[in-house]
């Protein structure tokens, strides 16, 4: 080991001896380097001793990489449960113009001291560098909210690392804040990336981690990359301040050119496993053996058989797994009998077993554009399990009796056993309400009759369930076509249609029947809950609606989200709008704690209806077996509050990994029309740079200002504009433009657009304003005169 020279010996001594003075003040290397009257030159030889006594324990590192004494920091992170109570490290100077972490618009604002206490729970990064932690309290039987981790007191934590956090009071409001400490555990050593040379040096650029540096990966001579590749690396040392990480790589993927390697990256990105493990598949083989089609119906005397009563199923066109089958008739009173029949997954996974271990590890089925990711092994989700037509599958049936205009006079639950008669998609029950004539020789009387009624009975239920404040946003589909190779040849939009609509009316009914069912019975289970919005996000969308000119009063109201909704349907900025509703709401998640579903206005709900490919359904079957059984159904909150928390963030992971790869793919298309013309939208407008949605294929485009007509440009952060002071050239959301391909950036995954014309400036829909009662902000928008669905699969309602 290299010996320590005497200037570096006397640089630790003397630092030494400042930070454990009392009157120190925490502070960054640049600033002891000012402290200690240090020249120029020894300001690398002070940070590699601060960071060398660092990792002897002599100094710690605080928040924003402050150097402080080890004594004060918690040096015991083993206690996971219990707060520990210890003083804030304040700094009450900010030191070489950086800004306070916790007050970034006010840099002149010194934080005030407060007691504080350290906290441990998993990080999770957002895109904007900031990012929440949930607090580990496996005993806890409330969902309590993720403390907010301001961008510059995260240190250096990525997404799902285990840290070490200390709770502060936030400058800006009565909310708590947390520091990251310590990371405690990595949550992650391998990474894919896309390989690249900068400076005669080998790094990777690290997928789905925002950061401003590549990390290194060494001498790479003797190994099959090359620049563009992608490939999986393992970091042997994290980037932190002074380092910008060290990786070495594990395998090489193949080219960021070939789209055949885009599946592959983004499944290692978001940790998803297609195969099985063997014990699992043998599970599967065994209960696929098991089951006899022509015995089924006669094993339990308790189940039903109803495979002589009609009954269909609608899914996609290209729809592996159906989980949902629907009857309907009228009853000799003359109310509507619903039965949702929902594929019985609990007599084939049993609680406990490896089949089910792996299905809540997994909790939920990925459906990316190329392949499935299934919750459960196909022989179950695609066979065993799967309503096939002419097929006699086991279900569970949820009977609803209402009137006719939808009102619920009766629910019963029990095992089934049906036989589906017929498989309609969506584009066929479409063509059928648009001309049925033609379906009567299709298909049979009894089916003919069915999908008659069901049309009706859906209809009703939704004008009743938008009469009582239901929001639904249009927010259509990217679909990706591929040829029969996998490569992508274009894309298009899936809508929300009336037979979307049909099913998801059943499903809702469903769903809703069976949280009342255990409702009256206090049996606690999973819920889907929606919480209402919070007041400053409504505060901000008031702001962005009516800086559209749109009329809006107090959206406390739901009444008046819908009004907004309907305002903007058909018109340019209906996406934009539509979008910015949908970022203003709260996540809906699983949660055993009662609280009413905002969007759909339901005190009662929960997942029922799809247990083959989500988690959370399948703990209410089994909560409803055992009561069907006669046996006691209550599960612990803990369990299942910790068991929400998971299959949320797994819900999550997925809707991420399906969103990048859609983008990737579209990306790789776009690569090939670089120098093409394309019609779009403004979609978003930031200070620098605007995005345009093309209009033959779903795909933002950025657009930078150094690309627009040269002028002076102001943004207007309330009409989202950009306007020009010289020569008055405007670009505003929903304005139409014509675009030319620049580049695509498969790397940073951004395409880069230039401006050929503006097409058409967006209309305002209304200049007429009306003042909130109830404390909504007044529009300060100048007017001007120049100013103008998941198909069922995936929807997670």
């Amino acid at each position: 080991m290299k010996e320590k020279s005497d200037n570096e010996l006397n640089i630790e001594k003397r630092v030494l001896e400042l930070v454990y003075r009392d009157d120190y003040r925490p502070s960054k290397p640049k600033k002891l380097h000012r402290l200690l009257g240090l020249i120029p030159e020894d300001y690398p030889v002070l940070r590699r001793a601060i960071k060398r006594m660092v990792l002897q324990g002599k100094l710690a590192f605080a928040t924003n990489h402050l150097v402080v004494r080890t004594d004060r920091l918690i040096a015991d992170s083993t206690v996971p449960k219990k707060k520990l109570e210890k003083t804030t490290i304040v700094n009450d100077e900010t030191p070489e113009g950086d800004v306070p972490f916790d007050d970034a618009s006010r840099p002149n604002k010194k934080p005030k001291s407060s007691i504080s206490s350290i906290e441990q729970g998993i990080f999770r990064t957002t895109s904007h560098g900031y990012g929440f932690v949930r607090i580990d309290d496996p005993n806890a039987e409330t969902v309590m909210d993720d403390v907010f981790v301001p961008a510059k007191a995260t240190a250096s934590a990525m997404d799902g690392d285990r840290v070490s956090l200390r709770l502060v009071k936030s400058s800006r409001s009565s909310r708590q804040e947390g520091v990251v400490e310590e990371i405690l555990q990595r949550a992650r050593r391998q990474f894919v990336g896309t390989y690249q040379v900068v400076d005669n040096a080998s790094v990777v650029w690290l997928d789905g981690v925002d950061a401003e540096r590549p990390v290194a990966v060494g001498d790479v001579r003797g190994l099959p990359v090359n620049p563009n590749d992608k490939i999986i690396v393992e970091m042997v040392r994290y980037a932190d301040a002074f380092h910008p990480g060290e990786a070495v790589i594990m395998q090489v993927l193949g080219t960021n050119r070939n789209p055949a390697v885009d599946t592959l990256a983004v499944m290692h990105q978001y940790s998803l496993v297609e195969e099985f493990p063997e014990a699992v598949v043998e599970q599967a083989r065994q209960t696929a053996d098991a089951y006899s089609e022509t015995e089924a119906p006669t094993l339990d005397p308790k189940r039903k058989d109803l495979t002589a009563v009609p009954t269909l199923t609608i899914d996609p066109f290209d729809a592996r797994d159906f989980d949902d089958a629907i009857s309907l008739c009228k009853n000799e009173v003359g109310n509507w009998e619903l039965q949702v029949h929902i594929a019985d997954v609990t007599h084939f996974v049993p609680a406990g077993s490896p089949l089910d271990e792996e299905a809540e590890q997994r909790a939920t089925s990925v459906y990316l554009p190329d392949k499935v990711v299934p919750m459960l092994p196909e022989i179950i989700s695609n066979h065993l399990a799967s309503l096939q037509p002419d097929r006699v599958r086991l279900t569970k049936t949820v009977l609803i009796e209402m009137k006719d205009d939808g009102m619920v006079v009766h629910t019963e639950i029990y095992n089934s056993a049906i036989r589906n008669a017929q498989r309609l998609n969506y584009e066929q029950v479409d063509q059928f309400l648009a001309d049925r004539e033609p379906w009567r020789e299709r298909l049979t009387p009894e089916i003919f009759e069915l999908l008659s009624n069901m049309h009706t009975l859906a209809m009703t239920l939704r004008e009743r369930r938008f009469r009582g404040g239901s929001i639904e946003l249009t927010l259509p589909e990217v679909k990706i076509d591929l040829d029969k190779i996998g490569k992508v040849k274009g894309a298009h939009l899936v809508h929300h249609t009336v037979s979307h609509q049909m099913i998801e009316e059943m499903m809702l009914a469903a769903n809703q029947a069976v949280a009342r069912f255990l409702d009256e019975r206090s049996i606690p289970f999973l819920r889907r809950a929606h919480a209402p919005p919070q007041r400053m996000k409504l505060r901000r969308l008031y702001e962005f609606v009516t800086g559209l000119g749109v009329q809006c009063g107090d959206l406390q109201d739901r009444f008046e989200i819908q009004r907004v909704v309907t305002a903007v349907r058909g018109q340019p900025t209906e996406q934009a709008v539509n979008y910015a509703i949908l970022k203003s709401m709260s996540k809906a998640v699983y949660q055993p704690q009662t609280e009413r579903h905002y969007a759909l206005d339901m005190t009662h709900y929960c997942h029922f209806t799809s247990p083959i490919r989500r988690y959370p359904d399948l703990v209410v079957h089994r909560i409803i077996q055992k009561i069907l059984d006669e046996k006691n159904p209550i599960e612990p909150i803990p369990f299942l509050t910790y068991l929400g928390q998971h299959c949320s963030d797994r819900e999550v992971n997925a809707e991420n990994a399906e969103r990048e790869l859609i983008l990737v793919k579209l990306l790789h298309y776009m690569d090939r029309k670089v120098g093409e013309i394309f019609h779009g939208v403004i979609s978003g407008v930031k200070a620098n740079e605007i995005y345009v949605r093309l209009q033959e294929i779903p795909i933002d485009g950025v657009l930078t200002t150094e690309r627009l007509p040269a002028d002076r440009y102001r943004y207007d952060r309330q009409t989202h504009t950009l306007e020009g002071f010289r020569d008055g050239n405007r670009f505003r959301l929903g304005d139409g433009l014509r675009v030319k391909i620049e580049r695509v950036d498969l790397t940073r995954r951004k395409m880069f657009v230039t401006l050929e014309s503006k097409e058409f400036s967006a209309p305002r829909l209304s200049t007429k304003r009306r003042d909130s009662k109830n404390g909504m902000p007044k529009s300060r928008a100048k007017s001007s005169p120049k100013s103008n669905s998941k198909s069922k699969k995936k929807r997670r309602r």
